[in-house]
């Protein structure tokens, strides 16, 4: 007989037994729901604080920069500027004041203009916030301190009056002659020496002062004789501006 019970194969070998040597890994404990939620709150409110901060830097450097460009006078940039405050700049340069060019008609006034009153060429003048009267005459719109200057260059003399230049002051347009007052005065005067007859003689009778004006106020620039005064372009000038 055959015997079944035999075979080549080898039966499957023992799983070893556990002993107290060996070490058995334990997988650490997942975190817990609530830990979980105020970890990612945490990290979305430092990423919203950044943005927002951001934001906020972005805004403020972009407006300050449009400040300083509005500030910033016309033709001037940053670089290369000592001393540059815009501020100062922005506001100077909105206020009123004249820069008048003498006008040769001044050697024949019309009947409307005062004699010995220069007129003012206002074709080729600047005029800001500042009104005229008549040709002679400018008029004070905002009240305030204005430094004002007049150079009236002399091409002739007299022999029996000096050179002079006044700067007057009415109150207004209606105040008469014998009330307008002698606010700036200056002399000059020509050399009497043999000179050449091919060089003109000139003097220049210049002066500038602050004045405190109304609204309202008028300076004019009177002279003793319109024909002895230089009308060559640059020669005799007024003006004034706001402090």
């Amino acid at each position: 007989m055959i015997n079944t019970y035999q075979t080549s194969m080898a039966p499957p070998p023992v799983p070893p037994r556990l002993s107290g040597s060996h070490s058995v890994l334990i997988p650490a404990p997942l975190p817990s729901q609530g830990h979980s939620k105020s970890l990612v709150r945490f990290i979305v409110g430092v990423v919203l604080l950044h943005l927002f901060l951001s934001i906020g830097g972005f805004i403020y450097l972009n407006h300050n920069d449009k400040m300083h460009s509005f500030q910033r006078p016309p033709g001037q940039g940053v670089e290369g500027q000592v001393g540059y405050r815009s501020s100062e700049k922005q506001e100077t340069s909105y206020k009123a004041m004249a820069r008048m060019v003498v006008d040769e008609r001044s050697r024949k006034p019309d009947k409307k203009s005062s004699l010995g009153f220069l007129q003012w060429d206002f074709n080729h003048s600047v005029l800001r916030y500042i009104d005229y009267y008549q040709n002679n005459w400018l008029t004070i719109r905002e009240p305030g301190d204005y430094y004002v200057y007049s150079r009236v260059t002399f091409s002739k003399g007299d022999s029996k009056l000096p050179l002079v230049s006044k700067v007057k002051l009415r109150k207004n347009e209606k105040e008469k002659e014998d009330e307008e007052k002698v606010v700036m005065q200056a002399y000059c005067s020509l050399d009497s020496g043999s000179v050449s007859a091919s060089i003109p003689r000139l003097c220049t009778a210049t002066q500038g002062e602050v004045i405190t004006l109304e609204k309202g106020n008028q300076l004019g620039v009177w002279v003793q004789d319109l024909l002895l005064v230089n009308y060559e372009e640059g020669a005799t000038t007024f003006g004034m501006y706001k402090l």
